[in-house]
């Protein structure tokens, strides 16, 4: 199972603290560290669409109205903070965020 995310994000380091306790095999990958690959973001739009962007961020009110207006998949590419956290590849299904429902679904 693969966390895509920040390690300084609280969220995804409870998200791969409770994935662990549950007994899954988890590995973070920190999307400023190792960018993601064109290919996942768009995997992660097709399957998000515009809920892959955090507008509640602190990346998003940095940005312009310019930047703002970009397409998700240019907006996360140029700015991988903005992503919402975390995305989870449980080995097909693509899982956004830690709410009541992931955390159901996967532990």
């Amino acid at each position: 199972m693969i966390v895509y995310g920040l390690k300084t994000c609280d969220t995804c380091r409870k998200a791969v603290k409770a994935l662990q306790g549950a007994g899954h095999d988890v590995r973070l990958v920190d999307v400023r560290a190792a960018p993601l690959t064109p290919d996942q973001i768009e995997a992660f739009v097709a399957t998000f669409g515009e809920k892959i962007v955090n507008r509640r961020s602190t990346t998003w009110r940095g940005l312009s109205e310019v930047e703002r207006a970009l397409p998700e998949a240019d907006l996360v590419a140029a700015h991988p903070s903005v992503m919402k956290r975390p995305v989870i590849d449980a080995g097909g299904p693509l899982y956004l965020g830690w709410d009541a429902g992931v955390r159901a679904a996967l532990t």
